[in-house]
């Protein structure tokens, strides 16, 4: 239910795009993010850090790309929001005694001190990827591939991510002894 909401402002410009176009899916996508947060706050009164910094993106990138009538600022906005993680992540390893993944894991998981810092440095590794490819597709794909892979190819390499860090921790998890 959760990754259902987080992706609600997605699917829906996805599906505005394709019904109107990349002007009334960005005016869609700014009035989700801003209901997905409207609804967070009523729901639990706290907002996750990353739905206000996308609500603060969409509403810039998205209003520009409508005051100026240029699509180019909302297709910056993935990578923009990417490269700003990446660098949060990047930072944290400098800043404070835990890096931002055990800060968001730690309670889940014991890992020695190394391991964080390996996991910490593949999201980096992985927002500055996933920004570059963006630009990638922005500069050289029309919009409906840029459209398709905001969607597709986005959730795609996050999940593949994903999944290649669960391996990484498995290998790193202490083992439980079952009672023969």
């Amino acid at each position: 239910m959760k990754l259902l909401f987080d992706f609600f402002p997605i699917i829906l410009f996805f599906a505005a795009y394709k019904w109107q176009g990349i002007y009334i899916a960005t005016g869609v996508a700014i009035a989700a993010t801003l209901l997905q947060v409207g609804v967070a706050w009523y729901r639990t009164r706290k907002i996750e850090p990353m739905h206000l910094v996308t609500l603060a993106l969409i509403t810039v990138f998205g209003g520009a790309t409508l005051i100026f009538q240029d699509e180019l600022f909302i297709k910056w906005k993935p990578t923009v929001l990417n490269w700003g993680f990446g660098l949060g992540f990047l930072l944290s390893q400098f800043i404070g005694e835990r890096t931002f993944i055990e800060r968001i894991m730690g309670k889940q998981l014991e890992l020695p001190k190394q391991i964080w810092q390996r996991l910490n440095t593949a999201w980096v590794v992985f927002f500055m990827a996933a920004g570059g490819a963006n630009l990638f597709v922005v500069y050289s794909f029309d919009t409906e591939t840029w459209v398709n892979f905001k969607l597709f190819g986005m959730l795609g390499l996050t999940l593949v991510f994903v999944v290649a860090q669960s391996i990484f921790l498995a290998r790193h998890m202490p083992e439980t002894k079952t009672e023969e």
